[in-house]
């Protein structure tokens, strides 16, 4: 092949670099299958380590001398770099190759031992002045310091480079242009964005404490893990490091943005920082996000939590990344929701639901308790948890949960018991969720037996049910018998009570003033549920009106009768008159002589019963109670 360039007095033949000096090459080094024909002179005088090697060989036959460079960093294009300083030539320093020069500068050696502003002392120099004072070149020298990431660490680079870039984050962006420096000459001196030179007078957000979190995501997840160690360390808070960790998870684990809903992530458009996204393991990138993911608790939090377990369940984390996963959303659990909850089984499972995991979740809630405190505001959490408490908040996800997966017909009712009693008693106020969801199994599984219907059945506490649950469970066929007669009995029980606390309080009310030796608090210990008290009172007074019916209804039909069993007396007798006069007497009424016709009106209009006439009072007396229906 031709010389590269005269300017750079090297030139390439197929794997070969020959040196245009115009003398013969007396020394050849090997870099990753690529040779190197140089001259000893050069070298020697800049590389302590080639200089040790051709004392060490002791080669006096005065050919050509050749030696490896064993994992040489950076590789053939860097020792190019390096060659090139030797024999004298400038060399220019980017972010993107001054880590690759600084490693390979300490590869071969070459410090002011064996040349005045040798190549490794003018790679710190640029590397201190110019790439950690810059965001933009910082973030650039740590993507390229990949391939030589063991020594970079070793000398410190890496350190330097991660306490520089958490050192901006925690000042004000705007004081030194960050991250608009990035821009380049795409940015105008009044913070403008340039377009062909002509100021298109928008411009770069940079106040937001989020402007960092697309440049960070394309390190790699080591670089990334130790960064935000880093920033935790120097103080930062957790609820900008949880937002960077959710940026570069959702970054890199598409399938977490199907359960995440609310941010989209924003993406830079500037070609003066384009730069390559990490090439990353997904397994392994969700196993070290894990690790760092702080001990707080949120609503959108929890909810990036759950979305990190279904995808941890599709990729087949290890346990212990699994469990550390359930554990930390069983500490915040009070802030999941029901769509959130709904771990769809990836495994050869018959359920739709992996209610185990959600089994483990409540029972790391039960035992761990809500301990993480919760994230101060911020902007991407700003709901703090309801006043109701988290424990009674939880125990109506649950009764929601079961009864979402309840219409599974593969679910077994042992797990459905597993669940219901996963929580305290004291977690519900109300059994009517936990009802409703029993409701639904049976009704999905109607060829359960009777007996495990009652083992079921056995978890509610009839007492802490609803006016409306005891209704619908009193006439609800798919309920054993037995839990049918329980419900009655304790309805019963519960209007019992609550009459005699109505009575109670009625009696207090219309007793004079004093003092009173009954607490303030016995209503409320008497009567459990709101709603009986008028209940109770309405159907009272229904009750007084129907027996005072009835007690006349009683007399009307008695003097009906009477009256029947006379006239069929007069009837048999044939004598209309007399007997007229007769049972006016037995009746107590005196009549006045009328016509046949007259007198036979009168016998007719005895017709209609007293019964049918008091059932057409009664529509009337009783639509004024027709919305209260009577309980007796």
């Amino acid at each position: 092949m031709a010389p590269a360039g005269k300017a750079s007095a090297f030139y390439r033949e197929e794997n070969s670099w020959f040196c245009n000096a115009g003398l013969p090459s007396d020394i050849t080094i090997t870099v990753d299958g690529a040779d190197f024909h140089l001259h000893k002179f050069p070298l020697l005088s800049k590389s302590g380590k080639i200089a040790k090697s051709l004392e060490e060989s002791q080669s006096g036959h005065g050919g050509t001398f050749t030696m490896t460079l064993e994992d040489f960093p950076g590789g053939p294009d860097t020792f190019l770099l390096a060659a090139k300083f030797c024999y004298g030539i400038r060399v220019e320093f980017t972010a993107r190759n001054i880590i690759m020069v600084y490693c390979a500068a300490d590869y071969l050696d070459m410090t002011d031992e064996y040349g005045e502003d040798n190549l490794l002392s003018r790679s710190e120099s640029f590397f201190h002045k110019n790439v950690l004072r810059n965001w933009k070149d910082c973030i650039m020298a740590l993507q390229s310091s990949q391939p030589m990431l063991k020594r970079a660490v070793e000398l410190q680079i890496i350190s330097k480079c991660l306490n520089a870039v958490s050192m901006m984050v925690c000042t004000d962006p705007s004081l030194f242009g960050w991250p608009m420096m990035m821009y380049g000459s795409l940015q105008s001196p009044g913070g403008s964005i340039l377009w062909n030179g002509i100021n298109t007078g928008a411009r770069i957000r940079s106040s937001e404490s989020d402007w960092w979190f697309e440049d960070i995501s394309y390190l790699s997840i080591y670089l990334f893990e130790r960064l935000i160690q880093t920033m935790e360390a120097r103080g930062i808070r957790h609820e900008n490091l949880a937002g960077a960790i959710m940026y570069y998870a959702r970054k890199y684990l598409p399938g977490l943005g199907r359960w995440q809903g609310g941010r989209s992530t924003k993406t830079r458009t500037v070609a003066s920082f384009s730069m390559t996204p990490a090439a990353v393991d997904q397994k392994v990138l969700l196993e070290s996000i894990v690790k760092l993911l702080p001990a707080k608790k949120g609503k959108s939090f929890c909810r990036f939590v759950l979305g990190l377990l279904r995808v941890a369940l599709i990729l087949g984390v290890n346990d212990t990344c699994q469990d550390s996963l359930e554990r930390r959303i069983g500490m915040q659990l009070d802030f999941a929701t029901l769509d959130n909850l709904l771990i769809p089984s990836y495994s050869d499972s018959d359920t739709l639901y992996n209610t185990d995991c959600v089994e483990r979740i409540i029972h790391h809630f039960t035992t761990l308790g809500s301990s993480a405190a919760s994230f101060s505001p911020s902007p991407f959490d700003l709901e703090p948890s309801p006043s109701s408490g988290p424990l009674k908040k939880v125990a109506k996800l649950v009764d929601s949960y079961i009864a979402e997966v309840a219409s599974d017909v593969n679910l077994k009712p042992g797990k459905i018991r597993v669940l219901a009693e996963a929580l305290p008693d004291s977690s519900r106020s109300l059994h009517d969720g936990l009802y409703r969801a029993f409701d639904i199994y049976f009704k999905a599984h109607p060829w359960l037996p009777e007996k495990e219907k009652e083992q079921l059945c056995n978890i509610l506490d009839f007492q802490k049910l609803s006016i409306d649950a005891c209704a619908h469970a009193s006439q609800n066929e798919r309920l054993p018998l037995r839990v049918t007669l329980q419900v009655l009995f304790f309805e019963q029980l519960q209007l019992r009570t609550a009459l005699a606390g109505c009575l109670h309080v009625l009696d207090a009310e219309t007793a004079p003033t004093g003092p009173t030796n009954m607490p303030i608090d016995m209503a409320g210990q008497i009567i459990q549920r709101d709603g009986w008290v008028s209940v109770v009172r309405e159907n009272q007074v229904l009750k007084v009106d129907m027996e005072r019916m009835r007690s006349r209804v009683g007399e009307l039909e008695e003097e009906f009768s009477k009256m029947k069993q006379e006239m069929k007396r007069l009837t048999k007798s044939h004598s209309s008159l007399s007997s007229s006069h007769f049972v006016a007497r037995r009746m107590g009424c005196n009549l006045v002589s009328r016509s046949p016709d007259a007198q036979s009106d009168v016998v007719n209009s005895t017709g209609p019963s007293p019964r049918a006439s008091i059932e057409r009072v009664r529509p009337s007396h009783h639509s004024r109670h027709r919305k209260s229906p009577s309980l007796f």
